[in-house]
């Protein structure tokens, strides 16, 4: 299968405008990036970008509607005009989608305990979902703290393809998530967020029905055995499960170019990472692991999600390391290029040791001198400027950019920063507010992106 040749399509933006009946965002992204054949839309919400809440969301009554699904129905909808506006479709065009649902739970102390729940419904989005997507392709649905815009409860954004090929799924979207678990586009295979749960009936069937609704029928960390842990057994059949859906995608795991890693605390990076290093013992992927995830299974404690190259591919992935800018904290290199994007592994402000770079904080005993968002966010810039150096292209070629926070209140520092990177257009953005620290203490600002590299 060969993908359109649109290698030479730099990155631009789109706006639908508001004659589409989109409102025009606030802070300095863009709604659509296209760039070589890729269309990134940003993360929507149900906002104004005025006054907080839409109004015509904000009016229902309750009672009689839920506001989820009012606020499901203003998304996607504006979503898909975004989309339209870029020449694709949302249904034969779409080939990943993220959803990320606020609650208040878990609460920080759940979390520590290792109860990842959220104790939340989406429903009422997958109702209204179906008004707008035939078939899901590969999806995540995340349970978050806390938008940019107070009283929304969801955001999402989306991966579209422009080229002349057709999407071929695989699995039917029969369970209650809606979604297939494994898309091919081309030379690219994209794969849904897995976690250790089972199809059908306690067991992984080879109909690759979606729904999990249940922790799979294992005993995780027997209390009989102390040579391993709940997190690297589930951790292993996740991606057991991953490389058997990659197979039947006419691939397989070392062709993996990014990982996208959901674990609840901090605490479970180490025991992840160990199964990490056995399963990828050299030419890891891309890892992105983001902390502080509500996930759709009770007990569950990691998902992770896929995107891959085709068994047959005429591109191939290249790791990109450069001395210029820090080692990584785990099993992952700072990048893979494949064709012609790079993905960034987890860029957060720290040094080749793991630990948070020197003047990244406050003073102890000057709480109120300097500005730990700036700064951050500057630190990570020159890094990723280093990186994308090496890969040979430049950061004002970034084009899909999710930003995570431990606390929101650093929003307004690092996003001031960031923008000044870009003096034309903005890379497309998602940004959510977390329950803090992560994985290196005293980072406030997690970046997961993807970069156009130019011929």
């Amino acid at each position: 299968m060969n993908q359109k040749n649109s290698n030479s399509t730099a990155p631009r933006a789109i706006w639908p405008g508001l004659e589409a009946g989109v409102p025009k965002p606030l802070m300095p992204y863009s709604p659509a990036i296209e760039a070589g054949g890729w269309v990134f839309i940003a993360g929507q919400l149900a906002s104004d970008f005025k006054t907080g809440l839409d109004a015509s969301v904000a009016s229902v009554n309750p009672f009689l509607n839920e506001q989820l699904a009012g606020e499901s129905d203003f998304v996607l909808g504006n979503l898909r005009d975004t989309i339209a506006a870029t020449g694709c479709d949302i249904n034969k065009d779409m080939v990943r989608i993220w959803q990320w649902f606020v609650s208040d739970r878990p609460t920080h102390q759940e979390f520590e305990q290792a109860n990842n729940w959220p104790e939340l419904s989406i429903a009422p989005y997958l109702e209204v979902r179906k008004n707008f997507i035939d078939a899901c392709p590969p999806s995540s649905s995340l349970g978050v703290r806390e938008l940019m815009w107070r009283d929304t409860n969801l955001e999402v954004d989306m991966i579209c393809f422009a080229d002349d090929e057709e999407s071929i799924t695989f699995g039917e979207p029969t369970g209650p998530g809606q979604h297939h678990p494994a898309l091919r586009r081309g030379d690219w295979v994209f794969l849904a967020s897995e976690g250790p749960v089972d199809w059908v009936n306690g067991h992984l069937t080879g109909s690759l029905v979606d729904g999990p609704s249940e922790l799979a029928k294992h005993t995780w960390s027997d209390p009989d055995h102390w040579y391993t842990s709940t997190v690297e057994e589930q951790t292993r059949y996740t991606l057991e499960k991953l490389a058997r859906l990659a197979e039947i995608a006419g691939t397989s795991l070392d062709q993996t170019v990014k990982a996208e890693v959901y674990i609840g605390h901090p605490q479970d990076f180490a025991a992840m990472d160990r199964v990490w290093r056995q399963t990828f013992p050299e030419n890891p992927p891309a890892r992105v692991v983001i902390p502080y995830m509500g996930m759709g299974a009770k007990g569950a404690r990691v998902e992770i999600s896929l995107t891959l190259l085709a068994g047959d591919a005429s591109i191939s992935k290249k790791i990109i390391e450069t001395s210029d800018a820090p080692e990584q904290p785990g099993h992952e290199p700072q990048a893979v290029k494949a064709g012609n994007f790079l993905f960034f592994s987890t860029q957060m402000a720290f040094d080749s040791t793991g630990n948070l770079a020197e003047g990244m904080r406050r003073p102890e005993n000057a709480p109120w001198y300097g500005s730990p968002g700036q700064n951050q966010m500057r630190y990570m810039m020159q890094n990723i400027d280093a990186i994308s150096s090496a890969a040979g292209t430049s950061v004002e070629n970034i084009v899909r950019r999710a930003c995570f926070h431990s606390d929101l209140q650093w929003f307004a520092e690092s996003i001031q920063s960031w923008a000044s990177y870009f003096p034309g257009d903005k890379p497309a953005s998602t940004t959510i507010g977390l329950d803090g620290p992560f994985v290196v203490p005293g980072a406030n600002t997690l970046l997961d992106l993807i970069s156009y590299v130019p011929d």
